[in-house]
């Protein structure tokens, strides 16, 4: 079954039935059959996809062109004639995109084709225009992955990312199956947020306060704002209509002349207010470069939202004031963090799978994440056979079997302090790059050697020591760690954070002070314990470490469409 398609489409493509929305029929359900398509000889059927590589042949007759769409990693041989509407040196380019129509046929024996068509009607070329420039040459030699990341609005054509973006979906997918098939219900949590999540203060802030500050620069070079001495003129001739007025009252005026003074006075007041207000945009441009301040300090106050806000780090303690009305909840979109990083497991913005459940405690949270995890391995074995066939012969020999041996096994669960022990008996004949001790957060390097060498299958471990973990994970009874956990898997490490939230009002109250975080910040999230609190719990699965779990791809700027990293935001 291909990847990007739901189990249940398997019969339209029996019938080869056009897409939807266009009059195509994707190489997918030509491929897809038990036969590769040789069944097919005959039909006559309308292709769109892109050149990877073409020949011409017969003297200069006709062309092969090797065309995929997208649909699968396959292509289709395409044979095309040479036309006055087709000239075979433009075609037969990489990188060129052909819409097509003419019949399938079997290809002449000894050819590694399955399945071939024969165009009988060119219905549009897009050309490439300078083919030296196109970053994704024909090649012999598979392109580096980072050659190609500077060209992240054309890569997606390339095979590997494609197939990659192909089980990206399906693992989405699959993610979205998993939840509703056990009765959460999808929350959209804010991207903007006034909370960190996280407390660890590396957010992206949203303001308007600098472009406020620009455009009032600009707006006051082409029209200066007014002085002291336009202001002293404005309140005077407001004093003079003022005394206008009041001489026409005391000679007892008509009501049309007194009305039409107090109509200048009142225009006499607006002018000065509008001038008072440029004064005073004008003083703030020259003193703070047109940042509003109090007390010294930035008056957020006069900000879009009124207040401080940030790109969201995680949508949990959103999703918990779900769980704690609807049970069982899971959010899933991007996050932010501005973390200065350039290593090959950091980006600046990525996608959080968030599941929280009502009534629920640590070992529900363990035992969903499980489930959670071999559920999307194993669909992609049953649904990606193809991608992932392409994934084991140019990225991962071992990426299939990993999958297999994740969605088969039973994850192992030790204690943060069992583990510390393996690790530190492990330190007397392996070296560590990070030192082993009760206390620590457990490296990238020790993660991987409880699950790739100790035990050579996921590992949970738990109970955590509180000091190293966020403030709202419930404290345990012994006082120095927290019901919270991390899912460890081979290749990647951590895959999953989780924890027991607390549901103490007190309790939680003094962990927000003990952190230094602002508890008028965090009143909102008290009041879920405040009325009707309850056991919960929840975790949180870095999509992008999921796939590069199930590619095995070494850089995460590899499996995101749009990578977003210090220096880096293309598109």
């Amino acid at each position: 079954m291909p990847c990007d398609l739901p189990v249940d489409l398997s019969a339209a493509m029996e019938d080869l039935s056009v897409e939807e929305f266009s009059q195509c029929v994707p190489i997918r359900a030509i491929f897809s059959r038990p036969d590769k398509g040789k069944g097919l000889a005959g039909r006559k059927i309308t292709i769109g996809g892109w050149v990877r590589s073409g020949r011409v042949a017969g003297g200069g007759a006709f062309a092969f062109l090797e065309v995929n769409d997208g649909s699968c990693p396959g292509t289709l041989q395409v044979m095309v004639k040479a036309s006055e509407d087709c000239k075979l040196r433009d075609v037969v380019l990489t990188g060129t995109s052909i819409h097509a129509e003419g019949f399938l046929k079997l290809p002449p024996e000894g050819t590694k084709q399955d399945i071939e068509m024969e165009v009988e009607r060119v219905i549009n070329v897009g050309a490439v225009i300078n083919a030296a420039k196109y970053p994704l040459p024909k090649s012999k030699s598979k392109l580096p992955l980072e050659s190609i990341r500077d060209h992240v609005h054309l890569r997606p054509r390339a095979a590997i990312i494609s197939s990659v973006s192909r089980i990206r979906n399906a693992l989405a997918y699959a993610t979205h199956t998993f939840f509703q098939k056990h009765g959460f219900l999808y929350v959209h949590t804010p991207i903007i947020t006034t909370s960190d999540c996280e407390g660890a203060g590396e957010m992206f802030q949203v303001t308007t306060l600098l472009s406020d500050a620009e455009r009032l620069d600009k707006e006051f070079k082409a029209s200066p704002p007014p002085s002291e001495a336009d202001l002293k003129a404005a309140e005077l001739a407001i004093k003079e209509k003022g005394a206008d007025v009041a001489q026409l009252k005391s000679a007892k005026a008509s009501k049309d002349e007194i009305g039409a003074a107090v109509s200048e006075l009142n225009k006499a007041k607006d002018v000065f207010s509008k001038l008072e207000q440029r004064y005073k945009l004008g003083e703030r441009l020259r003193v703070s470069s047109g940042i509003p301040k109090k007390d010294g300090k930035i008056d957020y106050a006069e900000d879009f939202f009124s207040r401080q806000a940030f790109l969201t780090v995680s949508g949990q303690l959103q999703v918990e004031t779900y769980a704690c009305a609807l049970r069982r909840v899971y959010t899933f979109g991007p996050t932010f963090r501005a973390e200065n990083s350039h290593t090959s497991r950091h980006l600046a913005e990525f996608w959080m799978v968030e599941p929280e459940i009502a009534f629920a405690d640590l070992q529900d949270s363990m035992n969903c994440a499980e489930a959670y995890v071999k559920f999307l391995c194993k669909w992609l074995l049953d649904n990606c056979s193809d991608d992932m066939e392409i994934i084991t012969k140019a990225i991962d020999s071992s990426a299939v079997q990993r999958l297999k041996m994740v969605s088969g096994s039973t994850f192992r669960r030790i204690t943060y302090t069992e583990a510390i022990a393996i690790l530190e008996e492990a330190a007397k004949v392996k070296k560590f790059d990070n030192k082993v001790e009760w206390g620590i957060d457990l490296a990238s390097e020790h993660e991987r050697f409880l699950t790739e060498e100790k035990f050579k299958e996921p590992v949970i471990v738990y109970n955590y020591p509180k000091a190293i973990k966020a403030f709202y994970m419930k404290v345990n009874e012994d006082k120095s760690t927290v019901a919270a956990m991390d899912v460890l898997v081979p290749k990647v490490g951590e895959l999953i954070g989780g924890s027991q939230r607390e549901e103490d009002y007190e309790v939680l109250k003094q962990r927000i002070l003990d952190v230094g975080l602002p508890v008028e910040s965090y009143d909102w999230y008290l009041d879920l314990r405040a009325y009707g609190t309850v056991k919960h719990s929840g975790f949180g699965l870095g999509f992008e470490r999921m796939i590069l779990f199930a590619t095995g791809i070494d850089n995460i700027r590899d499996v995101i469409p749009f990578p977003r990293y210090s220096g880096r935001a293309d598109l």
